[in-house]
């Protein structure tokens, strides 16, 4: 009697793994010889197989360093890819990520104020090939070889198991909604130059709880509609960066570029990285959405690599334009200064646009961020991680409303933390899993190194390794100026839901 070789020896039958039992030989024509009830093995891979080609298990490997070793079909988790309408298509992917990532110059004028033109500039210059690339380039090959919602946690379960996917799932969750918790209060900030009544009290709070709430049912209409709004809110909050550039072209002294900053301003270093780290991460975010992707191996890389380009211009161009153009008043570099420089390059008309557009940027932000909170929710459901309540999508819109209602909840609480309080813990949770992230990615590599990867970073385990070791090296130093009470709160919140996590992990297993 003949059965199925094992995945070992073939890779691309689409049955998973199904090992051979001894006596048994193989042949193609499988449904000709096996017995009535064939072994259960096989069985199940029948039931299952069409249940899981989106998830393309056929290019998985087992893992043959557990002496317990069963069928990878029966270790694989359910598909996390839906194939209902409403797929993202590849420009509202790019400007998805542009805004998981940057949204904008908006914010990086605190690094000229912390080291001065120079640094800065060398700042966006280097730190995206020693940082940015490194995280794309792994997210390229991961959402690529590995195509479901869920994305890192995906990643973190395949090298390591259950606890470890978990564990990624808190640290990337708290990441996600603390950062999320940050743009209704930037966007009131902004407001309140208009209307000083949300400046302080109640009516802060209401405004604040209302835009949040606002700003969540958008997300709840659908991603194909969030992906197009953040196409149109991408080019909207950059055109005033655009054009303070032309105006500035002919007002611009290279001079003013390599100034290191005025005498007597002291550096605050501790200030320039965490202004390079909060603008330039966040490439993994949008991993957890692959299965709501057309042509996920195929979109990712380029998604990827177009935001990159946009991202990058979109931090130097202007930065560029505004310290050549006027002379330095290194203390008036803060948060928003870049709108008092169009004023003065080209006119109030310029700054209230400037203004508007910040606004519209962080929509795009927390629109961004809000999905991609959800969509992990969801394939931590669809995994077995957390119960199936979570994974309930909208029978209108099709989207996870239950997780971005959680989502929301927990950003709303956030947003009455100190803004301060909010980074600093983003920078700090965001760390641990990215330290994760590159420790899965290298052992996924040696693990499963035969695996179907679309998209392959050119480069052998050792050539990884240095790759991953460089920004390791500062996700450590990130940590290290993490504050007392951030540290403190943080195992707090790991400890919470980190138990609720391991909780269905402990129910899946």
């Amino acid at each position: 009697m003949t059965l199925p070789r094992d995945i070992n020896e073939d890779t691309h039958r689409g049955l998973g793994n199904v090992h051979t039992p001894a006596g048994y030989d193989w042949d193609d024509n499988l449904t000709k010889q096996w017995p009535t009830t064939p072994p259960n093995s096989i069985h199940k891979a029948l039931q299952t197989y069409h249940s899981i080609q989106s998830f393309d298990t056929k290019r998985m490997e087992p893992n043959l360093s557990s002496s317990n070793t069963q069928p990878l079909l029966e270790e694989q988790p359910p598909t996390t890819t839906t194939k209902s309408r409403g797929k993202l298509a590849l420009i509202p992917l790019v400007f998805l990520i542009f805004f998981e990532v940057s949204g904008g110059p908006y914010g990086e004028e605190s690094a000229v104020g912390a080291a001065g033109p120079l640094w800065a500039i060398l700042g966006f210059l280097i730190f995206p090939f020693i940082w940015s690339i490194p995280e794309a380039l792994i997210t390229a090959e991961l959402a690529t070889a590995f195509p479901g919602n869920g994305g890192f946690v995906i990643w973190a379960h395949q090298a390591f198991g259950p606890f470890w996917g978990s564990l990624m799932g808190s640290w990337k969750f708290l990441t996600g909604v603390l950062n999320l918790a940050s743009y209704p209060v930037l966007c009131i900030d902004y407001l309140k130059l208009v209307f000083p009544v949300f400046s302080s009290g109640v009516p802060r709070y209401i405004a604040i709880l209302v835009s949040t709430l606002v700003l969540s049912f958008l997300n709840y209409t659908g991603l194909a509609i969030v992906g197009y709004t953040a196409v149109t809110l991408g080019i909207v909050s950059l055109s005033p960066f655009l054009v303070l550039t032309l105006v500035s072209i002919p007002k611009i002294d290279p001079s003013r570029w390599i100034s290191l900053g005025q005498k007597g301003v002291q550096k605050d270093w501790t200030l320039f990285f965490n202004t390079l780290f909060w603008n330039l991460n966040f490439w993994d975010s949008a991993s957890t959405l692959a299965g709501e992707v057309e042509q996920p191996q195929k979109n990712f890389p380029i998604a990827l690599l177009s935001a990159g380009v946009l991202t990058c211009l979109g931090y130097l161009v202007p930065l560029l334009a505004a310290t050549g153009a006027i002379p330095l008043s290194q203390e008036d570099w803060t948060d928003g200064y870049f709108a008092y420089v169009a004023e003065m390059v080209a006119g109030k008309w310029l700054k209230f646009w400037m203004e508007a557009g910040a606004c519209l940027s962080v929509i795009g932000l927390y629109e961004a961020q809000l999905s991609s909170c959800a969509y992990q929710v969801l394939g931590m459901a669809d995994l077995g991680f957390l119960p199936q309540f979570f994974g309930m999508r909208s029978k209108w819109f099709n989207t996870p409303w239950v997780a971005i209602l959680v989502s929301t909840v927990i950003a709303l609480a956030g947003c009455y933390m100190d803004f301060a309080d909010i980074i600093s813990s983003v920078n700090f949770l965001y760390s641990l899993g990215m330290l994760l992230e590159f420790a899965s990615f290298l052992w996924l590599r040696r693990k499963m190194p035969s695996i179907d990867r679309p998209f392959r970073v050119p480069m052998g385990l050792p050539g990884l390794i240095i790759m991953c070791l460089i920004p390791s090296v500062f996700l450590v130093y990130v940590m290290a100026v993490a504050t007392r009470t951030v540290y403190m709160s943080h195992q707090k919140m790991k400890v919470e839901l980190t138990g609720g996590t391991f909780c269905g992990t402990a129910k899946s297993e």
